[in-house]
């Protein structure tokens, strides 16, 4: 009933797939295709992501080498924030980062 909606649905699968079943070897051949598939589709709003895996390139490659993410530091940098919003502000920045080096260090 919505072609371009089914198109955009499709382009997004497929980038899940090759981030669920890409060997390193195939990989920047799969990304390849897949940026070629959302150029030839003509949608705009793709431009700004697909220059984001453009530019973190080196990085994509490492995750399927060494399967490796950063999500531990985002969840660390979660956790900094939640402890943040509980002091309502920090005003003695030394003692804010000598709290936080004795409770998760």
């Amino acid at each position: 009933m919505y072609p371009d909606l089914e198109k955009a649905y499709n382009l997004v699968h497929k980038l899940r797939m090759i981030y669920s079943h890409a060997k390193e070897e195939n990989v920047l051949k799969c990304l390849s295709d897949w940026f070629d598939d959302v150029e030839r589709s003509g949608f705009k709003y793709f431009n700004a992501f697909l220059q984001t895996l453009q530019n973190r390139n080196p990085d994509i490659i490492n995750y399927f080498k060494f399967k490796n993410t950063n999500a531990g530091a985002e969840s660390f940098n979660a956790k900094i924030k939640k402890f943040r919003a509980k002091l309502n502000g920090v005003n003695d920045r030394t003692f804010f980062l000598f709290r936080i080096a004795k409770i998760w260090a």
